[in-house]
């Protein structure tokens, strides 16, 4: 290792798959990193976001990362946020960093496409995220946040992996009532794993139907086969695309089958019914699909009578003061490689750039860009046949000081010790676990 390659200093933002896997391949190569986290817990959506029935692989990816931050040179700085702790210019130049990396997701959920909609959030609107971190925290005992009812009927409106998630949360609490009212215990693991008809079975329920519970049912504007459950490879032929469209369909089904929910497909939300200050229904329009698009069909309309709606239509990057936006996204200049206009050393890795929640396509987009850095931008790693290249598309970094290299170490270190990390990795988690999380 050059001494020059070890006179780098990186700011993460965001300690989950994509920032402590760029975190870990930095410091491969001797380049110091702070992984910035706003949580106390560097889980980001495998925490949050993932449905706690995944608990094997909740815990292996916890423990993924926890490899990946523990590696030396990794310097973990929890309960600190962007935006509130550092401000973003701060950050992005004033501090004098290496480089920054984006790597704090998409925490924003994209706004219900009905007028006003956000007006009527917790009196009968809720949506994924927020809804998703409940399921996941509300058997803390610690847990201060808000509490959702999820009746019977609940309307969910989305198409991804991540609806399929919020349907089966609605169909597992109502039978999981369902059934504890009939004084059977109720196991939220095992009812998940063998589905609904196996579990109402093996506790003495001859036909879950006998519980009367009125299914959930997931909305979605274009066709079933549409649904994004499976990704066809690039450049798809058309028989590589029949077999995408069939595992969708396959998917859907094992899901409906385990779970007992419906599924009304070609179908868009146009305004909600509101009774006495909460939404009862929704009047929702049919559709046809016309080159790809959804096409309202006139006349379609009907009301949808329900007393819960969810809305799981994807996330976006949560807004940050001196952040330059496009649209809903950050204005990236290179999608490709996730820099950021306008802010030279700014990167973006992982669901920041893709939009992509799942924990492969973050790994690796992170592992993409950070290694495309890590070949073209530090000085040190550069080899003669990437010169030219790296003329094109970046100006390679020269290396820190050792003053400004100390003097980041200290900023570093001031942080960790403001919001009491004192120790280590290991002894900071095991102090902010709660005893009781799956």
């Amino acid at each position: 290792m050059s001494e020059s390659n070890g006179r780098h200093f990186v700011a993460i933002v965001g300690g989950a798959v994509s920032g402590s896997v760029a975190a870990e391949l930095l410091a491969e190569d001797g380049i110091e990193v702070a992984v910035i986290e706003q949580n106390e817990r560097p889980y980001g959506k495998i925490e949050d976001g993932l449905p706690r029935w995944h608990h094997i692989q909740r815990k292996k990816e916890f423990e993924k990362i926890r490899d990946r931050l523990t590696k030396p040179g990794v310097h973990f700085v929890p309960c600190t946020k962007l935006g509130r702790d550092f401000n973003f210019e701060e950050l992005a130049r004033d501090l004098g960093f290496s480089a920054v990396l984006l790597a704090n997701g998409a925490w924003r959920d994209r706004p219900f496409p009905v007028p006003n909609a956000d007006r009527w959030v917790g009196r009968g609107l809720q949506y994924q995220n927020p809804f998703i971190n409940w399921f996941n925290h509300r058997n803390e005992k610690d847990y201060v946040g808000q509490w959702i009812e999820v009746p019977q009927a609940a309307a969910v409106f989305g198409g991804g992996l991540a609806s399929i998630d919020v349907v089966k949360i609605c169909q597992l609490e109502s039978f999981g009532r369902a059934v504890r009212n009939r004084g059977i215990e109720w196991d939220m693991h095992t009812a998940e794993k063998k589905g609904i008809e196996k579990f109402c079975a093996d506790v003495g329920i001859d036909d879950y139907r006998e519980l009367g519970v009125e299914p959930c049912t997931l909305f979605y504007r274009r066709r079933i086969e549409d649904m994004p459950l499976a990704q066809p490879p690039d450049n798809a032929t058309p028989e590589q695309m029949e077999k995408t469209f069939n595992a969708r369909r396959k998917l859907l089904e094992i899901a409906q089958k385990k779970l007992k929910f419906n599924v009304q497909d070609c179908t868009i939300p146009l305004e909600f019914v509101i009774e006495s200050g909460h939404v009862r229904g929704i009047t929702v329009q049919r559709t046809e699909v016309v080159d790809g698009r959804p096409r309202p069909v006139e006349g379609s309309e009907k009301v949808v009578r329900t007393n819960l709606i969810i809305s799981s239509i994807g996330s976006l990057p949560e807004s940050i003061p001196g952040m330059p936006m496009s649209g809903n996204h950050y204005n990236w200049e290179d999608w490709d490689i996730g820099k950021l206009t306008g802010y030279p050393g700014v990167f973006g890795v992982g669901n920041v750039v893709t939009g992509k929640g799942n924990i492969r396509a973050s790994y690796l987009h992170s592992q993409s860009v950070t290694n495309y850095l890590r070949q073209n931008y530090f000085r040190g790693a550069l080899g003669a046949a990437s010169a030219e290249a790296v003329k094109e598309h970046l100006e390679t970094k020269q290396p820190l000081t050792a003053e400004k290299f100390a003097e980041l170490r200290d900023i570093v270190r001031q942080r960790q010790i403001r919001v009491g990390y004192i120790a280590d990795y290991q002894t900071w988690i095991d102090t902010h676990t709660p005893g009781d999380l799956e």
